[in-house]
This record gives structure tokens, sequence and C-alpha cells, in this order.
């Protein structure tokens, strides 16, 4: 089992300290949400200046809004991050479903999924060195890895989860214990039906805070400002984990779902959390 830990997405100016400690500790990846329409910090722009802080822990999206940009540009920009932090970028991708991030962007809101899929085989296409089509050439640089960079889906629907299948990775469920075992025995059914060899890499995501009551406060003002949009900000809010028993109960559980890392995602800004999130998981 490893883990990883979510940066908060409230303290862009804190996040090199967080990743340099990090580094120091136990962990092997670094994960950055996405948004558009939030002051969050832009993930791949952010990862960026992380790897170039760092030089052994993965830098993970959690998760791109891919269909938000455009094909061609994002296939550069992960390629690039791809070869300058020597293969340690994964790219989660998702859809999204906040309308404004697709109203800001020129975006429809409602093909996002068929545009993710068009956008999948475009930047293949163009990591395998081919050119982007009959009268444009190919986009360099050239990923480390004919395929590009590791690929996570996230998603809950049947379409999202089939993609991990369909274009061969791994799958990201921000999904307590409770129920992600069915979606990671969904992600392992997409897996075998589309005839891939091995097993899809199994990443949990689960919102932790620990610390002082202020620091629980402070993730929960972000963590419930964040999902107000979704209405069911008070049931995320009832799913952070706050103690370290409550980690190690997680880790057991994940553990036993077969997962093969799990993300600690902290809206709070305190990076002392990095240390108390190391112990907990010693």
């Amino acid at each position: 089992m490893q883990f990883g830990i979510g940066l908060p997405i409230s303290a862009p100016a804190t996040l090199l300290d967080w990743a340099r400690r990090a580094e120091a500790g136990p962990f092997t990846t670094l994960g950055l949400l996405d948004r558009l329409v939030w002051d969050n910090p832009e993930p791949l722009v952010a990862l960026a200046m992380i790897a170039g802080a760092t030089s052994r822990v993965r830098v993970q999206t959690e998760v791109l809004i891919a269909p938000l940009r455009d094909s061609a540009l994002l296939a550069k920009q992960a390629a690039t991050l791809d070869v300058m932090s020597g293969g340690r970028l994964v790219l989660g991708l998702g859809v999204g479903g906040r309308e404004d991030d697709h109203i800001a962007s020129g975006t429809d809101l409602r093909t996002r999924g068929k545009r993710l899929d068009e956008q999948l085989e475009i930047m293949r296409r163009l990591w395998s060195g081919k050119s982007f089509n009959d009268d444009c050439g190919p986009i360099g640089p050239a990923p480390l890895r004919p395929e590009g960079p590791e690929i996570l889906f996230g998603g809950f629907s049947p379409a999202a989860v089939d993609r991990v299948g369909r274009w061969g990775g791994g799958f990201l469920a921000a999904a307590a214990p409770s129920w992600a075992g069915g979606l990671f025995d969904t992600a392992r059914k997409s897996w075998t039906t589309h005839g891939r060899t091995g097993s899809p890499r199994i990443v949990a995501q689960v919102n932790a805070a620990l610390g002082a009551q202020h620091v629980i406060d402070d993730a929960r003002a972000s963590l419930g400002a964040y999902y107000e949009f979704s209405g069911r900000a008070e049931y995320m809010l009832g799913g952070i984990l706050t103690t370290p028993d409550q980690i190690r109960t997680a880790i057991t559980q994940f553990a036993d779902l077969g997962a093969d890392e799990v993300m600690f995602y902290c809206y709070g800004r305190d990076a002392d959390q990095i240390d108390r999130l190391a112990d907990a998981i010693s």
C-alpha cells in the first residue's frame, strides 16, 4: 500500500513547502484538484513547480477536467511535464460537472463525456509521434513512453469507470470504503472486458484533517465552500477523517478492497498535517 497527499487548494503560496515536507516523509504522490471558476491554482502549472522542487514523489491531477481544455495543447503540456519530471506525472482525468466551468471555457457541459473520449484519442495519437491530421504534423515533445503519461480516470457513472479498460490506465475513486468496493470491481471488470493484461492501478481518495480544532474547522470551511454547489456539502463534511484511528481504519478497509494507494486530501492549510499523517500511517 502506498500513500499520497492531496494538497490544499486554498493556499497556493505554501504548496512548495508542503511538497518538500511530504517528499521527506513516507508519501509517494502529491495530488491537486482542478476547477476553472474557483480560486484554486491551475494544476498543471502548480504541479510543474512542485515537480521542480522535488525529485521522488509523483505529481498527480485529481482530476484534471480535460473537456475544458484544448486537446493538442493539453497533450503538449502533459508530455512536457512528463519529460521534465522524469516520468513522475500521473494524469488523473475526468469530465467535471459544474456548469460555470464550462461557461467560462466555452465548452458544452452536455457533451463533455464524448469530448473526453475524443481528446484521449487525439492525445494518444500525438504522444505516439503521429501527425495531428493530414494538414498538420506531429506535436512534441515526445513523452517518455509512446502511450504517454500514466492515466487515472475518476468518476462514478458506468461510462466513466469503463474508460479504465477502454483506454488503459487506472481508477481514482473519491469514495468511502463502504461503497468504493463496487467501483473498484467495475473498474477491474472493464479492464478484463477490454482484454487488458495485468490489472489497473486502483487509487482511493478520502478527505482528512488532523490537528487542533482550528485545523479541522479550516478544512471544513474550505471543503464546504467547494462542494456548496452540489447540495451535498454536509455529506462531504461528514466524511472527513479527523483522528489517527480513523486514518488507520480507512487504510485497512481500502487494503482489504485491494487498493494500491490511498490519497489523503487536505483542505486545511496547516502543513504540520504532513507529519501527523506520517505518524498515523507508520
